[in-house]
């Protein structure tokens, strides 16, 4: 009938695809992810060379807790006896990407309310719960991005460091299980920096220091979660994990900003 005013009806699949679209457009337009996955890519580079560097002239790479094999910077096989030591090689190895995650996600969301954009967007799509889905994906897949430049980094860096290849016990397919364990546990971690950056909003310094200082009680458990000799059972047990931290975190975060001010 002419003159009629039809208003469409959007699925929740139609609204989550596309405040998705829009998410991945923003994020990967902003020079803020490829500046972190150039960090991911070039610390684990400078780490091995510089560490056996010092290591060598020292006298001595194992004695001062040096890097000896290329695998030390993406983990070590369980029962190897350094998973649960706080040495050079367990703080500075592929497991601080969790931590390059939390910056990743707060400054995302933190430019969010701080531009007004997240303002806006409530005030034409109210619902919440899309908006943290759709934020969890992008930043899950950003964070994953910065996983595998680490890993590249490494491979890199210990080449040009010397270092050796050897996987001692481990095997390629335990380190494709090692690295898929990894990365699925980085829907937790971006699960808990994504409700610290709802919580604070547009104070983005309270958000990663929220967010880090969570991380650091997890932080201890990585290693055995995502050994080098990982097997199919890691993968899966860390895929679990995250679902369930993302949907219970995500569910949380939906509800803080439904209970609270977006200013």
């Amino acid at each position: 009938m002419e003159g009629t005013v039809r208003f469409e009806h959007h699925t929740f699949g139609q609204r989550l695809g596309s405040m998705v679209k829009v998410d991945f457009r923003r994020m990967f337009t902003q020079p803020l992810v490829y500046i972190m996955l150039g960090v991911c890519l070039v610390l684990p580079v400078l780490i091995l060379v510089m560490t056996t560097m010092a290591g060598g002239s020292a006298g001595g790479g194992a004695a001062m807790g040096t890097f000896t094999n290329v695998w030390q910077a993406i983990g070590t096989a369980t029962g190897a006896g350094s998973g649960m030591a706080m040495d050079l090689t367990t703080m500075c190895n592929i497991n601080l990407v969790y931590f390059l995650a939390a910056v990743l996600v707060c400054v995302f969301v933190a430019d969010d309310f701080r531009s007004g954009y997240a303002k806006n967007l409530f005030g034409v799509r109210p619902q919440k719960a899309d908006y943290v889905i759709s934020k969890t994906a992008v930043c899950f897949v950003g964070c994953a991005g910065m996983m595998l430049c680490y890993f590249a980094g490494a491979m890199i860096g210990g080449a040009i460091a010397g270092l050796p290849f050897d996987l001692g016990t481990a095997s390629v397919g335990s380190v494709v299980l090692c690295m898929l364990a990894k990365i699925f546990l980085l829907a937790v971690f971006v699960a808990i920096d994504l409700l610290a950056a709802t919580i604070v909003k547009q104070r983005l310094w309270a958000s990663i220091l929220a967010a880090v200082a969570v991380g650091m009680l997890l932080f201890m458990m990585i290693p055995a979660m995502t050994p080098l000799n990982a097997t199919f059972l890691h993968a899966l047990m860390c895929f679990a994990g995250g679902a369930l931290f993302g949907v219970g975190l995500g569910a949380l975060s939906a509800l803080v900003l439904n209970k609270t001010s977006l200013v």
